[in-house]
């Protein structure tokens, strides 16, 4: 892990950050590459941005790798996008370990080829007893699908309890539900949506966009964004006097 990133001038590090990673396509174009090689471009930012994390002491970074509604793209794109995901699963699962990251993949594996989802399951079961950054790769997933699985949990829950009440509630059953929700949303690409990621997460994250395209995003753009971050007051509600009260 490189070791060459400032710290924010204020330390209000967030402990989970949500990011979308958006204009791999667009960063190739540009250059009058093939969206391939952007696309493997965005894998090598991915990999300064864990760096970047684990240096600031981030709790959670989870990134929307593949959305339920990108099987909708070429499909050349699409095998593209999957063999990558096997290929970078393979090549950094022994790093990953190393520097105590936990992987943890959240969405509906089921679509994904044998190969892939018994390469994600090594993973995640090689890196389980980490206690570093826990990673989290969000494929085939989608906001809505998250709530209503944890929906169909939750009252599967309720009946095996036979009336009984024991305080669990609809965010217990979401796919992220082991971390804390995201304090940062960061969207980079120039695009200001959400896109169907996240959404009961997000309620109280503070949003951060940027024009710069994914495959251009690095430690600096990060410490942009987090410094963004620091200078907001988050509330959750209350006013600015009460909060400044409890400081």
């Amino acid at each position: 892990m490189s070791d060459n990133l400032s710290t924010p001038n204020q330390l209000n590090i967030p402990k989970h950050i949500a990011i979308v990673m958006d204009g791999n396509g667009r960063w190739a174009v540009q250059r009058n590459k093939p969206r391939a090689l952007g696309h493997k471009a965005g894998v090598d930012a991915l990999r300064k941005t864990i760096e970047a994390c684990v240096r600031l002491r981030v709790d959670a970074l989870t990134v929307f790798a593949f959305s339920s509604e990108n099987w909708l793209r070429p499909a050349k794109e699409v095998d593209l996008l999957m063999r990558l995901f096997l290929a970078t699963l393979k090549r950094q699962a022994a790093s990953l370990q190393k520097n105590n990251i936990r992987l943890k993949v959240i969405g509906d594996c089921s679509r994904f080829s044998s190969a892939l989802q018994k390469s994600i399951q090594t993973v995640e079961a090689l890196t389980a007893g980490s206690d570093g950054l826990t990673l989290i790769i969000a494929a085939n997933y989608g906001g809505q699908w998250d709530i209503e699985q944890a929906a169909i949990r939750l009252s599967e829950h309720i009946k095996s309890l036979a009336g009984q009440s024991d305080g669990m509630q609809l965010k217990d059953f979401l796919s992220t539900a082991e971390v804390v929700d995201p304090d940062l949303f960061i969207r980079t690409g120039g695009e200001q949506r959400i896109s169907n990621f996240l959404l009961m997460q997000l309620a109280y994250s503070e949003l951060y966009f940027t024009d710069t395209l994914w495959p251009d995003f690095n430690e600096q753009c990060l410490l942009d964004a987090i410094n963004d971050f620091s200078s907001r007051q988050r509330r959750f509600g209350q006013t600015g006097e009460q909060i400044n009260q409890q400081e």
